[in-house]
């Protein structure tokens, strides 16, 4: 009887641990940001859009992009450019803010001012049902 439980215990507990190594393994790395970073601007690439209706476009249910912002920062600009029409959901300390396409920047959602340090999650939606590779620019510089 015992042997019978351990050969449907055993196989449960595997799939289960290769859900969570997945899960895990999905996550993306967060990008430490400070006063001081290297590259300026600090490019990162992926995919727009997701099954998640939300008021900022269908998004994923996972963020695109983890930044932690370790001081607070006087100034930063982020800027999605893609094919598609992009838009940007932070959720940071500050709140949630959705960021639209406009003409003033050229048709790009860009964020810009004073950042608190914190965690901040970035989805990366799209205003059709579609998916289009995305260039998120990370800076310093006023323009």
């Amino acid at each position: 009887m015992n042997t019978l439980r351990l050969v449907a215990i055993v196989p449960t507990a595997l799939a289960m641990s290769l859900v969570f190594t997945e899960a895990n393994l999905a996550q993306k790395p967060t990008i430490q940001i400070n006063r001081n970073f290297q590259r300026d601007p600090l490019i990162l690439n992926g995919k727009s859009g997701g099954t998640v209706k939300s008021n900022c476009g269908n998004i994923t249910t996972a963020p695109n992009q983890v930044i932690q912002v370790t001081e607070s920062l006087p100034y930063l600009r982020l800027t999605v450019e893609s094919q598609g029409k992009p838009t940007l959901l932070i959720d940071g300390p500050g709140g949630r803010f959705c960021v639209m396409p406009d003409s003033y920047s050229g048709g790009k959602p860009e964020l810009s001012g004073y950042w608190q340090a914190g965690k901040y999650l970035l989805y990366v939606g799209e205003i059709s049902q579609l998916e289009y590779s995305y260039t998120l620019s990370i800076s310093q510089k006023n323009k």
